[in-house]
């Protein structure tokens, strides 16, 4: 899997839902190997958009389509900033259930001294997450160069997703954050997406 992650902020966030649904409309049915979006705007008015395809190939063709370049080219004049854009290949994908019906999506970025290590912890973890956190849909990981990381989080709502924040973490768990932590540098950001836009294939 590849994906883009795109990230600035925005002057209306209704303008640039529409341009999201003119890219659905028009774009999209040409886009051969994407899988889905995620995208949304913080309250302090970030844009953050994450572009899943199932290559690095796929993805460049679309953007070397005169589609995607003349809509681009107009979504582009709505941020108020520069945007940031990360590329990746190095995903991994966790779906205790179904993302797409997340009601409140939370995307963390970040900075490791250890990138591999902190993802051989996350799959060495036994957890049941399931069990202990049911409101959480599914999760993305996102390796990108330098040790920087991109975590989407979906849950079913925000409300059970504060809920779940409060319990109690198995003793194994709270090993593995706390290595985890110990790698990191500086402090994670946390990107709350309230308003969601999850979008798939037809």
């Amino acid at each position: 899997m590849f994906v883009q992650v795109i990230r600035g902020h925005v002057s209306d966030p209704a303008q640039v839902r529409e341009r999201l649904d003119t890219w659905l409309r028009e774009v999209a049915p040409g886009a051969v190997g994407w899988l889905g979006s995620t995208s949304g705007v913080t309250e302090d008015g970030q844009l953050v958009a994450l572009a899943r395809f199932d290559s690095e190939e796929a993805a460049r063709r679309n953007s070397d389509r005169p589609e995607q370049s003349a809509w681009w080219l107009e979504t582009a004049k709505l941020f108020t900033d520069e945007p940031v854009f990360q590329d990746s290949t190095a995903v991994e994908v966790d779906t205790p259930g179904d993302p797409s019906q997340a009601g409140f999506v939370q995307v963390m970025q970040g900075r490791s001294r250890d990138l591999d290590r902190v993802r051989e912890l996350m799959r060495e973890d036994s957890t049941d997450w399931h069990s202990i956190r049911p409101e959480i849909l599914g999760n993305l990981s996102i390796a990108h160069e330098g040790g920087a990381w991109t975590t989407a989080s979906y849950f079913t709502s925000e409300a059970a997703a504060r809920e779940g924040e409060q319990k109690e973490m198995p003793a194994e768990s709270q090993q593995v954050m706390k290595e985890m932590q110990s790698l990191s540098v500086g402090e994670p950001e946390f990107l709350d997406l309230r308003d969601p836009w999850l979008h798939t294939p037809g």
